[in-house]
């Protein structure tokens, strides 16, 4: 609901307010309402965990289409699999990077840049500049996200692997901060460095996020002492760590459309024919096989150079196969 918004201004005006968003359960609806200046990092953060999602699944059979006109942040339809962790971990990550956006550029009013990291580092070089606040943005996803789970019952199997899900796909953007400087000196030389650390591009987290769900562990609950925690199901795995991510049960196929786990199936998905991953015809097509018929494609053709200072081009028109699932 969030992430297809035009904007939360007008539905913050509301009488309502908080409590008027679709959407948010309780502790969501509290955090709103101390930072109602947050909620468009919010929305932010959710077209941006939907938009990174459909861009690492785009090719196969599950394209995280489920998550369009779902709750992005509450109640997911393939509970328990490694796209729901997956899903998890990205939404976590998403809002901690929108919210640091913000604040560093000073459309927050309770944070702005992280000032905490000052002096001299031990490569020599002077902390300055505007650093990215992401400890914020993480506190901030953990209130939001983590929170609702945490009431839930924190003991359950499903609350203990969306929580552990969250913090890796945080602990994702937090691992990959890298370091910017700026060199001052005469005619260029670089006698003082000054530097600030920044977030990394979110593609990079969501590349990061995908190899974790190609690896990800299945586990299940177990009393471990006096607590329940979860551990591999196949114990002669080697035990994962807090970067990885977790899932309870295997996941359905996807191939055929099942309304009830917001499923679409790949009925009428287009397939590339030559191609032996997850986007050719036959993975792709669950067996059924494909279509084939003829797209008109527009390009341009024959680009010139005039000067000065433009490109002149043709439009060239011309027939393509496209193959769609059966």
């Amino acid at each position: 609901y969030l992430a297809r918004q035009p904007s939360l201004r007008a539905v913050l005006r509301d009488p309502r307010g908080c409590e008027g968003l679709t959407g948010l359960v309780e502790e969501q609806v509290r955090v709103c309402q101390r930072q109602v200046e947050a909620m468009d990092a919010v929305k932010r953060g959710a077209e941006l965990a939907v938009e990174e999602c459909q861009h690492q699944f785009h090719s196969r059979r599950w394209n995280c289409s489920t998550l369009q006109g779902l709750q992005v942040f509450g109640k997911l339809a393939i509970q328990g699999t490694r796209e729901s962790a997956f899903i998890h971990a990205i939404s976590a990550a998403a809002l901690a990077f929108a919210v640091t956006r913000a604040c560093s550029r000073g459309e927050l009013e309770k944070c702005g840049c992280d000032h905490k990291i000052r002096g001299v580092s031990p490569e020599g070089f002077q902390w300055s500049g505007c650093s990215d606040n992401l400890p914020y943005g993480i506190a901030f996803s953990q209130a939001f996200i983590d929170n609702p789970e945490r009431s839930r019952s924190v003991s359950s199997s499903q609350a203990l692997m969306n929580l552990h899900n969250n913090e890796a796909g945080r602990k994702a953007l937090l691992a990959h901060m890298k370091v910017e400087c700026k060199c001052h000196g005469v005619s260029g030389s670089c006698e003082v460095r000054t530097c600030w650390k920044v977030m990394p591009p979110f593609r990079k987290v969501g590349n990061i996020l995908k190899e974790k769900f190609e690896g990800a562990t299945e586990v299940h609950l177990k009393w471990v002492g006096s607590r329940k925690l979860l551990v591999p199901k196949n114990s002669r795995f080697k035990p994962y760590t807090a970067h990885d991510l977790v899932y309870l049960s295997a996941s359905p196929d996807f191939c055929d459309q099942d309304s009830s786990r917001g499923v679409f199936g790949t009925s009428g998905r287009q397939c590339n024919r030559t191609s032996p991953a997850m986007d050719g015809c036959e993975l792709l097509c669950c067996g059924r096989g494909f279509r084939t018929a003829q797209a008109e494609v527009v390009e341009r053709c024959s680009c010139k150079f005039r000067w000065c200072c433009a490109v002149k081009c043709k439009q060239c028109r011309h027939l393509v196969e496209v193959h769609s699932c059966r």
